[in-house]
C-alpha cells in the first residue's frame, strides 16, 4: 500500500483530531449535545453549498453532471449509518460524559477502532492479514497510552454509555462502507444535515438556548472542516481501503489533536506521548507496507463512482466524453480474473479461501 492511498484516511484523522482543541478554543462552554448538533449541521450545510457550486460549475462547462442520488436499494444502509453514527452515538457519548471524566472517556473511545475492525472482519468478511492486525494493535495501544490516566478506565455506568457510543460508531463505519461507491461529499452531507438537525432540535427541545451568533458561526465553520470535510475524506478512504484499514488510520486522530493542542498551548509533552507516537507511527508503517497479492475474480458489477480507465475500467462510453479523468458515470464491470496487489476497496470485496 502506498502512502498516497492512505492519504485520504490520514487527512480525515488530521481534520477530526484538530476539531477537538479548536472547539475548546473557539466555542467555549456550549452544552455538549447542542455543540454536537451545530458541528454536524455545519458539516451538512457546508457540504451542501459545495455540492451546489460543483453542480453549477459542471453545468456551466457543459460537463456530465455528477450523480447526486443514492440508489434506493442502498438507502437503508445510509439511514442506518445516520441513526447509529449521527444520532445514537453522540447521544450515548453525552450521557457518558455526564458521569465520566474526560481522561476516562478518551481512553474508552479507543475501543471504536477495535470494534470497527472486528465487525468488518467477522460480519462483513473483510480480509485481515497478520500485518494489518498487528498495525491495528499498535495504533490502538498508542491511543491507550496517549489518553492513559491511572484509574481512568473504571467500568462505571458512564463508561458503559461510552462503550455503547463506540459500538454505534463502529456500526456506522461499516454501514457507511456499503454506500461508499456514491459521491463521498453527498454521503457526508446527508449524514451531517440529518444528524445535525436532529441533535440540535433535541438540545433546543430540552431547554438549551442558542449561544451568541459569533459562537454559532464558529461552531458551524469548525463542523464543516472537522466533521464535513473529514467525513468526506473518510468515505473516500472506505472506498479505496475498506473499513478496517480506514478505521485504523482514523484512530491516529487523537495524536494529531494532542500535537495541535501543544501548538496552541505550548508545554513539554509527557513521556507517554512519545511512546504513543512511536506505536502509532509503527502501526501506520505496518499498514503502508502491506502487499496483499493473489489471483482473484471480479463478479459482474454495475455502479457509478469517480474513476480512471485503469485495468478495472476498460469500457466504452455511450455519450460524448471530453477525455477528462477522473470522471463519473454509470458503468458495468464484466467478469475479470487476474492477479495484482490490492486492498478491500470497492472493486475487491471478495472472499478468501484461506
Amino acid at each position: 500500500m502506498s502512502l498516497r492511498t492512505a492519504t485520504p484516511a490520514l487527512a480525515a484523522a488530521l481534520l477530526f483530531g484538530a476539531s477537538t482543541p479548536l472547539a475548546k478554543l473557539l466555542v467555549g462552554d456550549v452544552p455538549a449535545l447542542l455543540l454536537a448538533g451545530l458541528l454536524y449541521l455545519g458539516s451538512g450545510l457546508g457540504l451542501t453549498l459545495l455540492l451546489a457550486l460543483r453542480w453549477a460549475r459542471e453545468r456551466a462547462a457543459g460537463q456530465t453532471q455528477t450523480n447526486l442520488e443514492i440508489p434506493r436499494k442502498e438507502m437503508p444502509w445510509l439511514l442506518g449509518a445516520i441513526v447509529f453514527g449521527g444520532m445514537l452515538g453522540p447521544a450515548l457519548l453525552m450521557l457518558g460524559l455526564n458521569q465520566t471524566s474526560g481522561a476516562s472517556a478518551s481512553l474508552l473511545l479507543n475501543v471504536e477502532g477495535v470494534l470497527t475492525a472486528v465487525i468488518a472482519w467477522l460480519v462483513f468478511k473483510e480480509n485481515a492479514d497478520r500485518q494489518i492486525v498487528l498495525g491495528m494493535i499498535a495504533i490502538v495501544a498508542g491511543g491507550v497510552l496517549l489518553s492513559w490516566e491511572p484509574g481512568g478506565a473504571a467500568l462505571s455506568t458512564g463508561a458503559l454509555f461510552i462503550l455503547g457510543a463506540c459500538l454505534c460508531w463502529a456500526i456506522d463505519n461499516n454501514l457507511t462502507r456499503k454506500v461508499s461507491t456514491n459521491d463521498a461529499m453527498l454521503v457526508a452531507g446527508l449524514k451531517g444535515l440529518v444528524a445535525g438537525a436532529c441533535n440540535t432540535a433535541l438540545a433546543l427541545a430540552n431547554g438549551v438556548s442558542l449561544p451568541a451568533l459569533p459562537t454559532v458561526g464558529a461552531s458551524l465553520l469548525l463542523g464543516f472542516f472537522g466533521y464535513g470535510l473529514s467525513l468526506t475524506l473518510f468515505v473516500v478512504g472506505l472506498r479505496v481501503l475498506g473499513t478496517a484499514r480506514t478505521g485504523a488510520y482514523f484512530s491516529v486522530a487523537p495524536l494529531f489533536g494532542v500535537v495541535i493542542s501543544l501548538a496552541i498551548w505550548p508545554s513539554a509533552p509527557a513521556p507517554l506521548f512519545w511512546a504513543a507516537a512511536a506505536l502509532m507511527a509503527l502501526g501506520v508503517w505496518l499498514h503502508v507496507r502491506e502487499r496483499h497479492l493473489h489471483a482473484h475474480s471480479h463478479e459482474p458489477l454495475e455502479h457509478s463512482h469517480p474513476h480512471r480507465h485503469d485495468e478495472h475500467h476498460q469500457h466504452a462510453h455511450h455519450f460524448d466524453w471530453d477525455s477528462a479523468e477522473p470522471h463519473a458515470h454509470q458503468h458495468r464491470h464484466e467478469v475479470l480474473t487476474h492477479k495484482h496487489p490490492h486492498y478491500p476497496d470497492i472493486h475487491h470485496r471478495h472472499g478468501h479461501a484461506h
